[in-house]
């Protein structure tokens, strides 16, 4: 029961089911401290499908670790998936420091740090021993948040220097709030500060949501909240772009409850997005179809105030040409 939502109510979602979580989780990385992550799941069932949640960069000292996000984790894992949360290299509380090489973004270092947990995942169900078994390690998805999202933008495809990240065991993804295009997109300040944003999406072919807040006013560009879309727009697998109305790049609250993150706590808008995100996984990683036929149907009547959703089963459209790419050996 959630008495602080209205429309969303139109979109359908599972009742909640328990849960357990474990943290801390540590996993053995060379030549560095352990990688500590946030294990969520059901509490019962088997074969569960599983998302591994990137962090954004904000500026709580918390929220961006294991220990944030709660609002679409623990939603995701009440209805039947497992969510691994790590504390990136570039988490204030928990990661590597501010004077490493890389530092204080780690751009590459977090990429790493999601392989290493596809690389361990029977490590982490030795130390979860409620979950050992029961995840699907074929049926994985990618989710991020801001910062988070460029680095499941890279895993899911995308290429950097003409540099390819992507790993083969990742079957999907959520980008939440996304950068856009880097180099001459971005303002001339941003663009010395960021080179890691000057992402080619061309080479992303998984199956990709792109979610963004129609009033987020992205500081790192002139152009406005359309530069978040930028993912669905010039990448062949992205299958759907939603638009959640009234928020920015909170998204009305996905990072945490009253955090600084969450610039307008907005619970239907909230709502929908965990709503819509955890059916469009749901639907992609074979667990049940039915909740996103029926999210969009209600978005085009009884929600549409919520928000807009473009969707591109096929993918016809003509894809940019890329930039030359090198490829990383795939696990």
């Amino acid at each position: 029961m959630n008495r602080l939502i209205d429309l969303a109510r139109h979109l359908p979602t599972p009742e909640p089911a328990l849960s357990v979580a474990y943290a801390p989780i540590r996993l053995p990385l060379p030549d560095r401290a352990p990688l500590e992550l946030r294990l969520t799941a059901p509490a019962a069932g088997g074969d569960l499908p599983v998302v591994l949640l990137s962090h954004g960069f904000g500026p709580s000292n918390y929220i961006p670790s294991r220990d944030g996000y709660a609002p679409l984790a623990q939603f995701w894992a009440e209805r039947g998936l497992a969510v691994i949360q790590p504390t990136h290299a570039s988490s204030r509380v928990g990661g590597l420091g501010p004077d490493g090489p890389g530092a204080p973004f780690y751009w590459r270092e977090r990429v790493a740090e999601m392989r290493a947990i596809l690389d361990l995942m029977d490590e982490i169900g030795r130390q979860a021993p409620a979950v050992a078994g029961r995840l699907d390690h074929g049926r994985v998805a990618v989710a991020g948040h801001s910062f988070g999202g460029l680095t499941c933008s890279l895993l899911l495809g995308a290429t950097l220097g003409g540099e390819d990240f992507s790993d083969r065991r990742i079957s999907a993804g959520v980008l939440l709030a996304t950068p856009g295009r880097g180099g001459s997109d971005l303002t001339p300040e941003s663009a010395a500060r960021f080179p890691f944003f000057d992402v080619d999406f061309a080479q992303m072919r998984r199956p990709t949501l792109v979610v963004c807040g129609a009033q987020d006013d992205p500081h790192f560009t002139p152009r406005g909240p359309e530069w978040h879309a930028d993912a669905f727009h010039d990448s062949p697998g992205a299958q759907a772009l939603l638009t959640i109305s009234g928020v920015g790049h909170g998204l009305g609250g996905i990072a945490g409850w009253d955090a600084r993150e969450t610039e307008a706590e907005v619970p239907d808008a909230l709502e929908a997005t965990r709503r819509l995100t955890l059916a469009w996984l749901r639907r992609t990683l074979s667990a049940s179809p039915d909740d996103w036929s029926k999210g969009r149907a209600a978005l085009g009547g009884a929600a549409a105030r919520l928000g807009q959703l473009v969707e591109r089963e096929g993918r016809d459209a003509p894809v940019p040409a890329s930039r030359h790419v090198r490829r990383r050996s795939a696990r």
